[in-house]
């Protein structure tokens, strides 16, 4: 598919091709040790997947393909989730915890927009990025907080690598997430996203999770670069769009 002249978020999180950067996103986030102890320590994942998926993909369709209003319900539903996660070192309302965790979304997004269409065009760069920012305000993260251009963004994401560190904790449970603790109706679908996350991870990233890859699985993503979004964009629009509009829809079921 051709890039088109201009992208905005919501061209991007609508597409179905958002869910096999899910896990590589989870592995950013839990790499900031903040955020990894308390996901660890609290996240319903592996007790309740769906329930899981179900909150964290209402969030990013309410933020950017919902309304005020679908925005306000997403807030008020993770400040309540929010409420109880606080322990040493983390705290789930720490607006820089947060921030990491609203970038790692932004630059999700931006990698299989690339891996599934082609770079952003220039033209919307700064837009798409300011855009973005909508991730934070639905927390308690503040424009301000946001490096001010996409560029500086960048930069300011590099500096961040060397805060990231993960203890033996935060490594078992994205381990457990990726495929030894699911429950066994999702288990037929985790090779091949555990197979993308550890892909899209950079070499030291997977080696802070203890995470494999060999010349033998770098042949294989060739190949899934190839021919997966060939593939995808054999799919009729409705299928591609419909996690979206069901996730969404479900949320504003349980708010009427």
């Amino acid at each position: 598919m051709p890039t088109p002249p201009s992208v905005r978020l919501a061209d991007i999180n609508i597409e179905s091709y958002i869910y096999f950067g899910a896990g590589a996103a989870v592995a950013w986030q839990l790499a900031h040790p903040g955020v990894g102890r308390g996901v660890a320590r609290h996240s319903q994942t592996l007790r309740r997947p769906f329930s899981r998926l179900r909150a964290t993909m209402s969030y990013i369709y309410a933020v950017s393909l919902g309304t005020d209003e679908d925005r306000a319900t997403i807030a008020r539903h993770v400040n309540r989730a929010h409420v109880p996660v606080q322990g040493d070192g983390y705290n789930a309302f720490n607006r820089d915890l947060q921030l990491w965790v609203a970038a790692t979304l932004y630059r999700g997004g931006l990698e299989m927009h690339e891996l599934f269409v082609g770079p952003i065009p220039a033209a919307s760069r700064e837009p798409l990025y300011r855009e973005a920012w909508a991730f934070g305000r639905t927390l308690q993260v503040t424009d301000e907080q946001w490096p001010a251009t996409a560029d500086a963004f960048d930069a300011w994401w590099e500096s961040r690598q060397a805060e990231l560190c993960v203890d033996e904790e935060v490594r078992t449970y994205l381990h457990a997430v990726l495929g030894n603790g699911a429950p066994w109706y999702l288990r037929p679908a985790l090779p091949l996203q555990a197979f993308v996350t550890r892909a899209l991870l950079p070499p030291q990233v997977r080696q802070m999770f203890a995470l494999p890859w060999t010349a033998k699985d770098e042949r294989r993503w060739a190949r899934f670069r190839r021919w997966a979004p060939r593939l995808y964009w054999l799919q009729p629009r409705w299928l591609r769009h419909l996690p979206a509009r069901y996730f969404l829809g479900e949320l504003r079921r349980q708010t009427a």
